[in-house]
């Protein structure tokens, strides 16, 4: 077997792999110099892109891939020997998984490549740099895994991790009270997990995502799957910081470094792709969908609205992009909810699909345009060390393009064309509008304060009399914004590049969870 042949069979397992070995020869290598390993990291970074990237390809190509572990990767998950059971540890990836990996790896790299700077004279940066690899294997984990366990496993991964950056930066010891919260809360949040995937174990003695759906088909949905379910879906939806669980996302946003933010945002988005593949996939042949979907529609209008009203109230840049997260989040859960919620009637093939490719190109977009916006928050802080808009002005007479990537992000956020949000934003009005006009009006009402809000920013940090006198910030810092503005420019002006080849497989992949199950049992539901 030739070495591409070996990297495309074993693909699902390598993108895993590679950000592991990564983060544990990290602190070793770092003993041979700051150079040597920055080269090292970013190498990781690159080639774990280069899987995700395969990823995408193979499942467009090929279909859903299949790869057990300890078997033929390609057979199916069943071994001859087991009785009809998948016991081996397997990776599935569809359309929605290799979607998910992608924007995981992606601002993997965007945050590598700046914190070549960001973290320059900073100590302990052999443990920084192997935190952000561990904290890119349980993201990319969690999004390839078919196995519940092993999801609470990267789950575990991510939020350990996460919670250790969030602290990197002492701020007087405010970085580690808001490390500790998230840390409290995600391992509350893991217990209810577990508590959930050994009710389903007991029940269905599998842990397989398929063989759970399958037999809870055929068995029907009873009093423990909807307690299970709940566990599932409540906690998945407090991680990715849907109203009214929000309330760890100011804190750990805020006094996270600007890179680590868009990292931990993107983990949260890792977080949604749980809760809706469990929607879908593990409970969507035989739970309520329609009344599990217009939950996710509330919790989409309530963190709208509360995230970008409480963001008017700050004047912290980063507490006030946190909230504007919990805000685009509620989009996501808006979109990919009226699909859920008419999933199986007719209204799904007039308009639910369509709402759910604008939830999940909205994913896309949040991960480019919100991870701009911290790491221009991320710039402003580097060069004048605060994060107060009141003590801050006329930083784009010296910091031009900051102040250029910072609009470009603050306007795509804002819906306004020929940006990529304004693509994925017309798709969610067009189709809720037609579930319900109400829910389209609120969303518009949203998108307008939100570039209020963002102009306000804009106008206290970059307008009026300078009054610092700094210069621009590093190469890699400006690279690293460069990449994901040209990114937001290029999907808002050709979006049918990603709709074609990320987001509408995303979509169809979750819309059809007997595809998922029939690939994965080699047998129906």
């Amino acid at each position: 077997m030739s070495v591409w042949d070996f990297i495309i069979t074993n693909a699902p397992a390598l993108a895993i792999a590679v950000p592991l070995l990564g983060a544990f020869l990290t602190p070793l290598i770092y003993r041979a110099g700051r150079k040597t390993a920055l080269i090292w990291v970013l190498s990781v970074l690159g080639f774990t892109e280069f899987l995700a990237l395969l990823l995408v390809y193979l499942v467009n190509t090929y279909g859903i891939q299949v790869y057990v572990f300890g078997g033929n990767p390609s057979t199916l998950a069943i071994p001859p020997d087991s009785g009809g059971i998948p016991i081996r540890i397997i990776f599935t990836v569809d359309g929605m998984s290799a979607f998910t990996a992608l924007i995981s790896s992606t601002i993997g790299l965007v945050a590598g490549i700046y914190s070549v700077a960001s973290e320059k004279g900073r100590g302990a940066q052999d443990k920084f740099f192997a935190l952000l690899l561990l904290l890119v294997v349980g993201m990319m984990g969690m999004a390839l895994t078919g196995d519940l366990f092993n999801f609470f496993v990267f789950l575990e991964i991510n939020s350990l991790s996460a919670a250790a950056l969030v602290s990197y930066r002492i701020h007087g010891g405010k970085a580690v009270e808001a490390a500790f919260k998230y840390a409290v809360v995600s391992s509350i949040g893991a217990l209810m997990i577990l508590f959930a995937i050994a009710i389903l174990y007991g029940e269905y003695d599998a842990l397989n995502m398929a063989m759970i759906a399958e037999r809870m088909y055929q068995t029907g949905f009873s009093a423990m799957d909807m307690i299970a379910m709940a566990l599932i879906v409540v906690t998945l939806a407090m991680k990715c910081g849907a109203v009214p669980m929000h309330y760890w996302v100011p804190d750990g946003y805020g006094e996270a470094p600007g890179e680590i933010s868009a990292m931990i945002m993107v983990a949260s988005q890792a977080s949604l792709y749980g809760l809706f593949r469990m929607c879908f996939t593990v409970f969507g042949l035989s739970a309520n969908t329609h009344s599990l979907g217009w939950f996710l529609i509330i919790l989409g209008l309530l963190s709208m609205f509360i995230g970008v009203t409480m963001a008017f109230l700050q004047h912290d840049i980063k507490r006030l992009m946190a909230y504007h997260s919990v805000s685009q989040t509620g989009y996501m859960l808006l979109g990919v909810g009226v699909g859920l919620a008419t999933l199986g009637t007719s209204a799904f093939n007039q308009y639910g699909l369509f709402a759910m490719e604008g939830g999940i190109f909205h994913i896309l977009n949040n991960m480019l345009y919100k991870g701009l916006l911290f790491l221009t928050a991320g710039a402003i802080i580097y060069r004048v060390g605060t994060s107060d808009l009141n003590k801050m002005g006329g930083l784009a007479h010296t910091m031009k393009f900051t102040a250029i990537f910072y609009l470009i992000g603050a306007l795509a956020i804002a819906g306004i064309p020929p940006f990529n949000g304004f693509v994925s934003k017309l798709m969610i009005y067009e189709s809720v509008y037609q579930l319900n006009p109400f829910l389209a009006v609120v969303a518009a009402i949203v998108s307008m304060l939100t570039l209020a809000s963002f102009l306000k920013v804009f106008h206290s940090a970059f307008m009026g009399p300078k009054l610092y006198n700094v210069k621009e910030v590093p190469k890699s810092m400006l690279i690293a914004m460069g990449i994901l503005s040209f990114f937001i420019v290029l999907f808002g002006i050709f979006p049918n590049i990603a709709m074609t080849y990320l987001v509408a497989p995303a979509a169809h992949a979750l819309a059809d969870p007997v595809g998922y199950i029939t690939r994965v049992l080699g047998g129906g539901a």
